[in-house]
């Protein structure tokens, strides 16, 4: 027998996590959210050289000031955007064309996550055979030394790559390395001497609740499971797993409805239903895929609907260039919707047509509806539009009462609207900047969806049922740069729609431009449903208030904050309740309700 093949005795799971030491992803600090420390110094930097070449500018300009000094500062100035700000500028633009994170230290954390989850495939799968994890071969590596220092090289890659990363608290990486400790429990076939088991069950007193084999046989499922889909990084997964299209309804796109970059889906009634006469017209947010309206099968609003019959129009708004960098809330508030609802009303001339929104789509497409009710009684015509689905949908932008008071301080405090334009101006903002400032407010969500999808990986159908909202959640779209200066100054700093003083354009000289009346919805019999979740931290339930503050009243009502025929259903979800299939047939049982009730 050679000497590296001699038994040994069986090597820890203790002793192998200790090669890789503590780092970043270990959370020692303990803190309740993921902070992308580095990152935020370095905008702070970049901030801070930009401000500086501002005043540079703005001394050259100067009359006032004397002309060496004024000369100086137009050098310098010219200096530093050749050599700092310029290629600052450039790699930004570049990375966002290219599909990258404008932030050179995110996107080196991506590089991590990817080769990390390499690491995790190939460590898994030396254990596995014809699909099973082989305890024999386990076993034999974790008591030889040829095995044990292959299983400690490994340990020395997983610390290379933990070392390198660049954020704290609970993050992507801590998840992912949760993971590297069940495989080390798995394949030892021995608990941690002082750590509680990765993915085990705990009763509430802090004890194991199954025994050790059934962790053990728990576990060995998950891995096979994950090794093979091979679904270790959840982005990859996703891509891989769907080809890049998400959705499971029929629909074709509406001929003439390109506008810019932005195109309207119709999803008829499958061959076989009757159309009932009604066309349900769905507003999508600008910072996501529409598709979050039609999932997967199972996991559907438009599955469910056009079963009974109903026309369905989606907004689409594409993937915004150059050209749409200029346009702003009067477009995609006010023209947009006019012009595809014109579309549906001359295709459907007869029909009753009703909207439904989700999240800023949806506070969006309110004051629109109001506009419209505006000019059609000031025109002595009926309000055509009266019933209206909001999911999710912020209406409501303060300090206090509304829940946003988080995400206003992180704006007042990260937000320069004029850097924003100086640096994606030409390509618009990127789903990473959004991303950035929805992980601030959501504290540990990045670690809470990986290590949630792990430990749902026991059983193989959850892997793949997650892969279409895993796309959908990574992969976002562009905000048009002005959309979004005036998204976040109009609505989260100015709290105009609230306030009243929201206003858009109109063909009707008298509203042009002036702010818009939104108690008017109720004189035109407008009805609101309203469908928002005690856990929603993006538009928490207390700026979700359209239903108290607007709408016809009067008329009954199944909500919890109003007798009218207004409804809020407030549930004990998060911003995304559409996954849940429990959920989601509930929430369409009561849309069903409210589309059939009479005014």
């Amino acid at each position: 027998m050679n000497k590296e093949d001699m038994t040994q005795e069986k090597i820890t799971p203790d002793h192998l996590l200790s090669i890789i030491g503590v780092s970043a992803a270990d959370n020692v600090q303990g803190f309740n959210v993921g902070i992308p420390w580095k990152s935020r110094l370095a905008g702070q930097q970049v901030r801070s050289l930009f401000a500086y070449q501002k005043m540079l500018k703005e001394i050259s300009k100067d009359v006032n000031v004397f002309g060496p000094w004024s000369l100086a500062a137009a050098w310098q100035s010219s200096l530093m955007d050749r050599y700092v700000t310029g290629p600052i500028k450039a790699h930004a633009r570049m990375a966002v064309g290219s599909g990258r994170n404008p932030d050179i230290i995110a996107d080196t954390n991506g590089w991590i996550y990817k080769n990390y989850s390499r690491l995790l495939y190939t460590l898994t799968g030396f254990f596995i055979k014809n699909g099973k994890f082989d305890r024999e071969k386990a076993l034999k590596i974790c008591t030889s030394k040829k095995g044990q220092e292959y299983l400690e090289n490994y340990m020395a890659e997983f610390a290379e790559l933990e070392a390198g990363y660049n954020n704290v608290g609970l993050t992507r990486l801590k998840a992912m390395k949760e993971l590297v400790k069940c495989i080390l429990v798995v394949v030892t076939e021995t608990p941690f001497a002082n750590e509680k088991l990765p993915f085990g069950k705990y009763a509430p007193e802090g004890t194991l609740a199954t025994s050790f084999n059934e962790y053990l046989e728990e576990n060995r499922n998950r891995l096979e499971n994950l090794f093979a889909e091979n679904a270790y990084d959840i982005k990859e997964y996703s891509e891989k797993t769907t080809y890049g299209k998400i959705g499971c309804s029929h629909y074709e796109v509406v001929e003439g409805s390109l506008n810019h970059r932005v195109t309207l889906r119709h999803y008829p009634p499958p061959q076989g239903v009757k159309p009932n006469g009604k066309v349900i017209y769905m507003a999508s947010p600008l910072i996501n895929k529409p598709d979050i309206f039609d999932l997967a099968t199972g996991k559907s609003v438009v599955e469910g609907l056009i079963k009974d019959g109903y026309h369905m129009y989606l907004v689409d708004h594409g993937d915004p260039g150059w050209e749409e960098t200029e346009l702003g809330l009067d477009f995609y508030g006010k023209a947009l919707p006019e012009f595809y609802l014109d579309i549906v009303k001359k295709r459907h001339p007869k029909m009753e047509i009703y909207i439904m929104a989700y999240c800023m789509a949806g506070t969006l497409i309110l004051p629109y509806l109001a506009r419209r009710a505006e000019e059609l009684l000031a025109a002595g015509k009926p309000m055509d539009i009266k019933k209206v689905v909001l999911m999710a949908s912020p209406m409501k932008f303060d300090d206090e009462e509304s829940g946003h008071g988080p995400m206003r301080a992180l704006i007042r405090n990260n937000y320069d609207a004029d850097l924003m334009r100086e640096f994606f101006g030409s390509v618009n903002i990127p789903q990473h900047v959004i991303e950035a400032g929805m992980n601030d407010i959501q504290p540990g969500v990045q670690y809470n969806v990986v290590v949630g999808f792990y430990g749902r990986a026991e059983k193989l159908e959850h892997i793949r049922d997650a892969a279409p909202f895993l796309y959908w959640l990574t992969h976002g779209t562009k905000f048009p740069v002005l959309a979004h200066r005036q998204w976040i100054e109009k609505f989260f700093l100015e709290n105009q729609l609230y306030e009243g003083t929201y206003c858009l354009p109109s063909s009707n000289p008298a509203l042009d431009g002036k702010p818009v009346n939104m108690d008017i919805l109720s004189e035109a019999g407008v009805c609101l449903f309203e469908y928002r979740g005690t856990r929603d931290v993006i538009a928490p339930p207390g700026s979700c208030v359209a239903n108290e503050k607007w709408g016809k009243v009067g008329c009954g009502n199944i909500g919890f904050t109003s007798s009218a025929l207004n409804r809020t259903i407030e549930k004990n979800v998060g911003h995304i309740f559409v996954v849940s299939r429990k959920h989601l047939s509930e929430f369409l049982e009561m849309v069903r309700e409210f589309y059939n009730a009479k005014i």
